[in-house]
């Protein structure tokens, strides 16, 4: 970033704290800094969960104290559209899709960048963690992981591509959330010791069942164990994730429900939802074989260089927080692709993301369609 010709940046001011500190320090960089906050959700606006008021009202304090404009732009019309009735789609098929994944492609870096560019933005910026790097002998842009390993969100940006990546700036990538507190308290900043939001920008805080059950008509069956016995009442297979543990209101069963070697105690968790007999599947123990996969079939690929990467010194996460996992690719298209691992890869769940990548670049991914426990 250092020496940078001026530029006009157009910064996604969300309320929080990085978005705050990302606008200070292209600000101290000398560029011309807008800030825009994107309002994507308002079907409840009055609601004690909804945070997008009170997001606001920090948003306009922080660019107050910046010197620094800042709009306020409404999204939610596509929000609806692109992300959130992608996502009822993908619940109401059983599978648990990741909106935040969507939100990045379809709004922050497609209905924001075009927004920005229409004010003559040469550069968007946001505060996520994560970094780009001009490959100067292929020509190409590449997606890192940000520096703080803890809160890296490469996962969450894989669907970007060229001509965004080329459009975006990660000014915090390159620090320490530890640093960007210590930056936003030093200048004062109003937010500068609020919370980190989380979970989906449209949920909140609430309870995620009882959000569901507005828009996911209920349909409830048995819960079922390995061997085939009703050991309970699902109340709609929507509303369970593979590796669940908590609310499956079986937790009193006594030895009968007990797997041999599990004992009355082990907890039960979510394997599999068969969705043509509406039946939840559950097992005993975390390690159990039905929860451990070692190949996955991904679709709806998205490669940040715009072609499938070689398999060569490639690595996997199937799901957010989790360490990258050793892994080869086979059948990789611009559609879709297989990965195989070398460990047993626990609770891979269809419709989240197969994100892969060589060392600290991420390559892209897809959403995953099916695993299997054997290669």
């Amino acid at each position: 970033m250092a020496g940078m010709r001026k530029q006009r940046i157009v910064v996604g001011l969300s309320g929080g704290v990085d978005s705050a500190v990302t606008a200070y320090l292209l600000k101290q960089q000398g560029h011309e800094v807008i800030g825009i906050f994107m309002k994507n959700w308002e079907d409840d606006d009055d609601s004690e969960y909804c945070s997008s008021n009170i997001d606001f009202v920090d948003a306009a304090a922080v660019a107050d104290v910046l010197g620094i404009e800042i709009e306020h732009v409404n999204f939610a019309a596509n929000y609806k559209d692109r992300v959130f009735s992608e996502f009822l789609r993908e619940y109401q098929a059983g599978r648990t899709p990741n909106p935040d994944i969507l939100c990045n492609a379809e709004i922050k870096f497609k209905a924001f960048l075009d927004h920005a560019m229409r004010l003559g933005a040469e550069n968007i910026a946001t505060g996520h963690y994560a970094r780009v790097r001009h490959n100067l002998s292929t020509g190409l842009f590449e997606l890192l992981k940000g520096l703080d390993a803890s809160k890296d969100q490469s996962y969450f940006l894989h669907r970007l591509n060229q001509a965004q990546l080329s459009k975006t700036l990660f000014p915090v990538g390159e620090l320490h959330k530890t640093e960007v507190r210590r930056i936003a308290a030093e200048i004062g900043l109003p937010n500068a010791k609020k919370k980190d939001s989380t979970g989906i920008c449209f949920i909140g805080e609430r309870p995620f069942r009882e959000f569901l059950n507005r828009y996911i008509s209920k349909e409830p069956g048995p819960i079922k164990d390995p061997k085939g016995r009703t050991i309970g009442q699902h109340v709609g297979l929507s509303f369970y994730t593979l590796g669940q543990r908590q609310g499956l209101g079986i937790g009193g069963l006594k030895a009968k429900g007990a797997q041999k070697g599990g004992g009355e105690h082990t907890p039960w968790f979510v394997a599999r939802k068969d969705m043509a007999s509406n039946t939840l599947w559950v097992v005993q123990g975390h390690d159990h074989p039905w929860l451990q996969s070692m190949s996955l079939e991904a679709q709806d690929a998205s490669w940040v260089a715009g072609a499938p990467p070689s398999d060569a010194g490639l690595a996997a996460k199937t799901r957010y927080r989790q360490a990258d996992a050793t892994c080869r690719i086979t059948g990789a298209t611009t559609d879709g692709f297989n990965l195989h691992f070398g460990e047993p890869q626990w609770a891979v769940t269809p419709g989240q993301s197969a994100v892969v990548y060589a060392g600290e670049v991420c390559l892209g991914g897809g959403v995953i369609a099916s695993a299997h426990p054997g290669e």
